[in-house]
């Protein structure tokens, strides 16, 4: 399975996905800002970040920018997960960088499928 990186403020949030993604084998770290998030991501070998856009210290749009300047992570999936889920919210998220874009409240088995989607796409 795959190494992903959980950028993610919120304990109920962060505690529910990464039990549920743990149990369908995939390897699960944590960042709870988007500062801790880029530098995880920068040396962590991961498959796969999903990255909620409202973060402390650093912003998810403005990580996600970050990680798509640097060589090791330009071509790092990212799904933007996010409260705000109104017309253009979507299209901000990819014009940020991110691969894909999953509003909350978390459709557990659609992020799967966003997840598997992006690692198929990545091995392309």
């Amino acid at each position: 399975m795959a190494k992903l990186l959980l950028v993610e403020d919120h304990e109920e949030i962060w505690d529910f996905l990464s039990r549920r993604l743990r149990r369908k084998g995939h390897e699960v770290d944590l960042a709870h800002d988007g500062r801790a998030g880029v530098e995880a991501a920068r040396g962590g070998g991961y498959d796969l970040v999903m990255m909620d856009v409202n973060l402390p210290v650093l912003d998810g749009y403005s990580a996600v920018r970050e990680l798509r300047g640097i060589k090791e992570t330009r071509a790092l999936p990212v799904i933007a997960l996010t409260a705000h889920a109104l017309i253009g919210d979507r299209d901000k998220a990819l014009e940020a960088g991110c691969t894909d874009y999953h509003p909350k409240p978390i459709d557990f088995s659609r992020l799967l499928e966003q997840i598997d989607a992006a690692l198929v796409g990545t091995a392309a």
